[in-house]
């Protein structure tokens, strides 16, 4: 298991040359991330679903009384034991040849058979009451989220220039309020992925259970890595459409449909700008230039030439390893950068080959 350990934190893929570990531990100088941190993230998130039950219970539910939004479920299948037998046991959807004998076997008209497996799949979906209580948690936690992030963002010199999340890294110090930022976030995902499964099932479990599992082990590993400052501006700029879907479901719930499409229109569009707009198209450019500095490296070892050491106090130095091309996609100016690693010169390439062929 060390053994295993010791190969998954390679410092020559996660940290730029010359920097270990041991140079990223705790001083009375600096404080710096430290994976045990994230252990704090656990305890958060049932924190956050006990406060998720408070609210929903409490405030939701009273919201959704106020706006006429009952609890009232669907009409109540009529007891019957063989049928219910046959819908927990072997199938909800019972095709003609089951129904003809369900008819038979119990003297009732096949349509009287299909109504009541209609009425009983009914049964277990969850009130429009729930749904709203749901989204408005959600909505609740994501404008907090993205306000604060704001508000922690607009003091920061990165924001505006996003050369300062390389500028002497990895040796950044660590801020109260980037902690904070991160274990939040941390902890809302790991309350999610626990909440899934007693949440309403939709159709899309799998995509958003994986969706949860990677945003996970993204925000885990930018902070290990110390791309925190990167990691806060990925983190704001996905939380700004999340609070307008859940607005405009909540306006659906409470049949307000005009307000439910502007809502909509809105969402839409700063989805678009953000996370098709904004987010991807520095992508390319930050791929394309990191491949010229591993060419770069490339020429420079077939010619004998030592490469660049420790980089200087205050010069930015190009991230590596895999959150960097999740978490990395801004403009940044590469003219001072130092050439990556070889393990990531070789990933770089097969990315960039991939890339080429899925354009084409």
């Amino acid at each position: 298991m060390a053994g295993i350990l010791a190969w998954f934190w390679n410092e020559r893929f996660w940290l730029p040359h010359n920097v270990t570990w041991a140079d990223l531990k705790n001083t009375e100088e600096a404080t710096f991330p430290q994976a045990e941190d994230l252990y704090l993230a656990f305890p958060l998130a049932f924190c956050m679903l006990m406060v998720r039950l408070i609210f929903e219970r409490f405030v939701a539910k009273p919201c959704a009384i106020a706006l006429n939004i009952q609890a009232n479920g669907p009409q109540i299948a009529q007891p019957n034991a063989i049928l219910e037998k046959v819908f927990t046991a072997i199938t909800k959807h019972p095709d003609e040849k089951r129904l003809e004998g369900l008819s038979k076997q119990l003297d009732w008209d096949v349509r009287s058979i299909q109504r009541w497996f209609r009425q009983r799949r009914n049964q277990e979906k969850p009130s429009t009451l729930k749904r709203f209580c749901e989204s408005m948690w959600k909505f609740s936690f994501g404008l907090y989220v993205f306000t604060y992030g704001v508000r922690f963002l607009k003091k920061t010199p990165w924001l505006w220039n996003t050369r300062h999340c390389w500028y002497n890294y990895p040796y950044q110090p660590l801020t109260p309020d980037l902690h904070y930022y991160y274990i939040l976030e941390l902890s809302f995902y790991w309350s999610l992925m626990f909440s899934q499964f007693t949440d309403i099932k939709r159709k899309d479990f799998g995509v958003m259970f994986l969706h949860h599992l990677v945003s996970i082990f993204l925000i885990t590993f930018s902070y290990v890595n110390n791309m925190a400052r990167v990691g806060t501006l990925v983190l704001c700029l996905h939380d700004s459409a999340d609070a307008l879907l859940e607005a405009a479901k909540m306006a659906n719930y409470a049949k307000f449909q005009k307000i439910c499409d502007l809502l909509f229109v809105m969402f839409a569009m700063v989805f678009i700008t953000t996370r098709l707009g904004i987010f991807p198209l520095w992508c390319p450019r930050t791929i394309e230039a990191i491949l010229s500095l591993a060419q770069t490296r490339r020429t420079r070892n077939l010619r004998g030439v030592t490469p660049m050491l420790r980089p200087p106090p205050m010069g930015p130095v190009v991230p590596t390893g895999i959150s960097s091309l999740a978490l990395a996609p801004w403009m940044i100016n590469y003219s001072k950068l130092q050439v990556p690693n070889k393990v990531n010169c070789l990933f770089l390439e097969v990315f960039n080959k991939l890339q080429m062929q899925f354009l084409s």
